[in-house]
């Protein structure tokens, strides 16, 4: 593999990495060869908590100035912190951590950014080479760990190998479908002196990712699609990670076919745009679902028809043909058989697709009236909405409408898992791709305050909001301690339910109502276990307690004014609130009437 091929090098970089292989190589220790390669493609922030395993590379990370290490207080984290960087930006984010249970409290992060293509470079410390295999202190067999959860795990024993291994993770981790990769480095290749020999030659024989598409499935792709009476572009994360939403845009507007968005896709096509028909699946627009489940045709682009899409995936769009457009051969044809099966860059593909499909339509004239039609008069009937509280609390929608509505959609919106991760997918308008970031596949509580985190490293300038849980909150809190020592004044809104909420949801709908092991005491009785107020201002945060609707804009105002430190608001909302609509687990889509009876606009006890 060339050395122009790493992604992130400037032209400036490269050619001094060019010029040193002219030169007597230097002679480095493999920490300090760490340190270097990370220079050298393009890494300035890193996150992690230093070990004994890895200690060797700690110390020469206290001389560079090209990089910026965050010091975290959990490995998770780290890992998170770097999710939420790299999904802001588009950058490799950087999670470092040392053997045994430093390594393997980075596995969560890792899976999470398996399961929605991150690109992430995780680098662990290990024992010494001659004491791997005797149950040695700390020693884990992390490459043998994280071997199904990355695109490749290494382990580097030789000193010499370090360089050229670090940039091919990093090449992995970036390119194809994006996401994790680990390199897991033992002490004494750490130690090793050894010449630095750059740019490194590097062979990987097996890893050849397809950008390009094959023409004839390009010129099929446009044929169906003019030809299709009920067309729908359905779109996954693939087009975010791609940075294709320009292009999708051109097509969309050329074709006229209605988009949806996914989960990991909010953002990637304007909400505001007419052709928008917001999220699909399990709690997607009424419109979304139904366009998927009555189309007959289905324009996937870089989605995988995730089972909180297509609900019971033997009933879904039973009469649609089926484009699907992915970098990951692996994906095409894995749940629903594709038509016309296209490997290939989302971003690549769309301006091929967009060209064949300008001279295909010369010869047929779609027709899409009827279909828009139908689809606007579900949007009439079935309204995004919410019903008010009856119990006086706040109504989490309503806090987190107006957090984007206040903050506006330049900003960033990091959330966790369960109902305030579904009310902020569909209460925030998203206009851009890499400002709504959330983990999606793995559904990891705890991701949202490092995510936001590292998305506000990433780009100080922007607005970052950790829109949270109250359970989720509990479970990575701790990094508030990061982000105020080290001045990253992140936004925490924490939706306070005083409860699990998505599981609470599910035991009202089908447990009948037993609540167990459900509510977390957090704020609805006179003790608060913990005082989220109280443990804001001991992290050397500004708290805030909001009780109140006519309280929420000057809250939300405050927190946008505060940037010498972090922000917790505390929003006291309904425990009875739903996430609506909702397509029950394994039922099909096609189950129209439960959203009609679970709409609010239709049913105000809903």
């Amino acid at each position: 593999m060339p050395a122009d091929s790493f992604p992130a090098m400037s032209p400036s970089t490269l050619k001094a990495a060019q010029n040193s292989g002219d030169q007597t190589p230097e002679l480095l220790t493999g920490a300090q060869a760490v340190v270097r390669t990370l220079e050298l493609i393009g890494i300035t922030d890193v996150f992690g908590l230093p070990g004994g395993a890895i200690l060797p590379v700690y110390d020469p990370l206290m001389d560079t100035t090209k990089i910026r290490h965050i010091l975290v207080r959990h490995e998770q984290g780290a890992g998170h912190a770097a999710e939420g960087y790299a999904a802001s930006t588009g950058k490799v984010g950087v999670a470092i951590a040392t053997s045994g249970p430093g390594a393997t409290n980075l596995v969560t992060a890792i899976m999470d950014a398996h399961m929605d293509s991150v690109p992430l470079l995780a680098i662990t410390g290990q024992v010494f080479s001659t004491l791997m295999g005797t149950d040695a202190f700390q020693e884990a067999d992390i490459v043998g760990i994280t071997m199904p959860i990355t695109k490749h795990s290494f382990l580097v024993t030789d000193a010499s190998e370090i360089p050229s291994t670090i940039a091919a993770a990093y090449h992995i981790a970036s390119t194809g479908r994006p996401g994790p990769v680990l390199v897991d480095i033992t002490k004494d290749a750490q130690q090793d002196t050894v010449p630095f020999n750059w740019p490194p030659k590097i062979d990987l024989p097996g890893y050849r990712p397809v950008t390009k598409a094959h023409g004839k499935q390009i010129q099929a792709a446009a044929q169906l699609m003019v030809e299709a009476k009920k067309p729908v572009l359905y779109v996954g994360g693939g087009v975010i990670r791609a940075e294709a939403s320009a292009e999708l845009l051109e097509l969309a507007e050329l074709s006229g076919a209605p988009v949806v968005t996914t989960l990991m896709a909010r953002g990637a096509f304007p909400d505001s745009h007419a052709q928008h028909l917001g999220m699909p699946g399990m709690h997607g627009t009424v419109p979304a679902v139904l366009a998927l489940q009555e189309s007959d045709l289905i324009v996937a682009l870089g989605a995988r028809f995730d089972d909180r899409v297509t609900g019971k995936t033997a009933l879904f769009a039973p009469h649609a043909k089926v484009i699907h457009v992915d970098v990951d051969p692996a994906e095409i044809s894995k749940i629903r058989t594709a038509d016309v099966p296209i490997v290939g860059d989302a971003k690549d593909v769309i301006v091929d697709l967009t060209a064949a499909y300008t001279l295909a339509r010369r010869e047929t004239t779609p027709d899409n009236e009827a279909w828009w039609a139908y689809l606007n008069g579900l949007r009439e009937e079935f309204p995004l909405g919410y019903t008010e509280p009856t119990d006086g609390l706040l109504a989490p929608q309503h806090v987190i409408e107006r957090i984007g509505a206040l903050t506006g959609p330049e900003g960033v919106y990091a959330a966790g898992v369960g109902q305030h991760q579904m009310w902020a997918a569909q209460f925030i308008k998203y206009e851009r791709p890499n400002s709504w970031l959330n983990s999606g596949g793995a559904g990891t509580m705890g991701y949202s305050v490092p995510a936001a985190m590292g998305a506000k490293v990433a780009e100080p300038d922007r607005v970052v909001w950790a829109i949270d849980g109250d359970g989720c909150f509990q479970m990575t809190n701790q990094e508030l301690a990061t982000c105020a020592i080290n001045k990253i004044p992140i936004k925490v809104a924490i939706i306070n339910n005083s409860s699990l909420g998505m599981v609470r949801q599910w035991q009202t709908l089908f447990y009948d109502g037993r609540y167990s092991n459900t509510d977390l005491n957090t704020g609805h009785d006179t003790i608060r276990v913990p005082d989220f107020v109280k443990l804001a201002e001991a992290y050397g945060c500004l708290g805030i307690r909001v009780t109140k609707a006519d309280e929420v804009d000057a809250a939300i105002q405050l927190a946008l004014e505060t940037n010498d430190r972090p922000v917790v608001i505390d929003f006291v909302v309904s425990a009875d609130a739903m996430v609506w609509p909702m397509v029950p687990q394994g039922v099909s889509n096609s189950y129209v009437q439960y959203a009609r009876d679970h709409s609010p606009s239709f049913d105000e006890e809903a």
